[in-house]
């Protein structure tokens, strides 16, 4: 349990970079960053698959499969839909949103999968969703406040939009791969990352691709293949790819096998708080009281997740003693 608990903070130390990355590169589209971070995964993924080719070679069709629409729907379309919210509406709001994550996936997970993980109660389940959730309001109101944004009705509503679609492929991504994994314990959590990379690869060089010659039918001022900052886009992309993508998905890939799908939901959380933390040490600045009082129901909340034990219910009893 604890070792799990660990592995999630290490992903969400990772992942909390995303929010920051089209802070610093504001000029360049979403789907040119997200196609250039998994196409970077890709690059990195391919000598990590040949010094790991013996367990790949364990992978079935089905399983590519599977990678190639988790890579997808997890990383390639959430990371589009995810920049594009915080450049119409910003990272506070765009935060705000996705911080809900650490409800959406327990209560899902509570319905999907109590059966083969056990049931958490509802009623010892919903306060600490409850603390999270108050975690998450008070952290995105002191954000909202003191946040600077050019409002626009097309480009709110658009961004609201993105920012939720951004919230199902997440969603979808952690319960998709959460169930792969406990379904195949023998299968190595690093192995099953770099698969996710080594599918994502010719899709996401085909979409960089598309996105250069959208670029030169639209935006003839926009230097090609890399921007108008090489140097910048291409490190940012690297780094996001090796942390966020690669490092982060093993992490995460770790804690899946080690925890019940019900309590590693909340521990998404962790991307919440590493993020506002990038974003205030981004601003040389100090979260305000109300942030702060935030981060404590978020920290406690998911302490409350976490000692909350599931129930097995009969039939998962039954299967257990069966395979026995």
């Amino acid at each position: 349990m604890l070792t799990g608990v660990m592995y999630a903070l290490l992903a969400g130390l990772m992942w909390g970079l995303i929010f920051v990355g089209p802070l610093i590169v504001p000029d360049y589209p979403a789907a040119m960053q997200s196609t250039g971070r998994y196409l970077a995964l890709g690059f990195i993924a391919i000598p990590l698959a040949w010094f790991g080719r013996q367990r790949l070679r364990q992978l079935k069709r089905e399983d590519w499969f599977t990678a190639l629409k988790l890579s997808t729907v997890g990383n390639l379309i959430y990371y589009v839909c995810l920049a594009s919210a915080i450049q119409r509406i910003g990272a506070p709001i765009s935060t705000m949103i996705i911080g809900t994550l650490p409800v959406v996936i327990p209560v899902f997970a509570n319905l999907l999968y109590s059966k083969r993980d056990g049931k958490l109660p509802w009623h010892r389940l919903a306060p600490a969703l409850v603390i999270i959730a108050l975690g998450l309001a008070m952290v995105n109101t002191a954000e909202l406040r003191t946040g600077q944004l050019d409002f626009s009705w097309w480009r709110y509503l658009s961004g609201i939009g993105l920012a939720f679609i951004s919230v199902a492929c997440w969603a979808w991504y952690a319960l998709r791969n959460a169930c792969w994994l406990r379904e195949n314990p023998d299968k190595n959590p690093l192995m099953w990352a770099t698969a996710q990379g080594l599918a994502i690869l010719p899709f996401s060089l085909l979409g960089y691709i598309a996105v250069c010659l959208w670029m030169s039918q639209t935006n003839s001022d926009f230097t090609l293949p890399f921007g108008p900052r090489p140097a910048v886009f291409l490190t940012l992309m690297l780094a996001i790819a090796l942390f966020c993508s690669w490092l982060g998905a093993l992490c995460w890939n770790i804690a899946s096998q080690r925890l019940p799908t019900v309590i590693v939901g909340p521990l998404i959380v962790f991307e919440t708080l590493a993020g506002l933390a990038y974003t205030f040490m981004l601003r040389h600045s100090w979260p305000p009281l109300l942030t702060l009082l935030g981060i404590i129901c978020l920290a406690a909340g998911v302490v409350m997740a976490v000692l909350t034990r599931p129930q097995k219910t009969t039939l998962a009893t039954t299967v257990v003693t069966t395979d026995k």
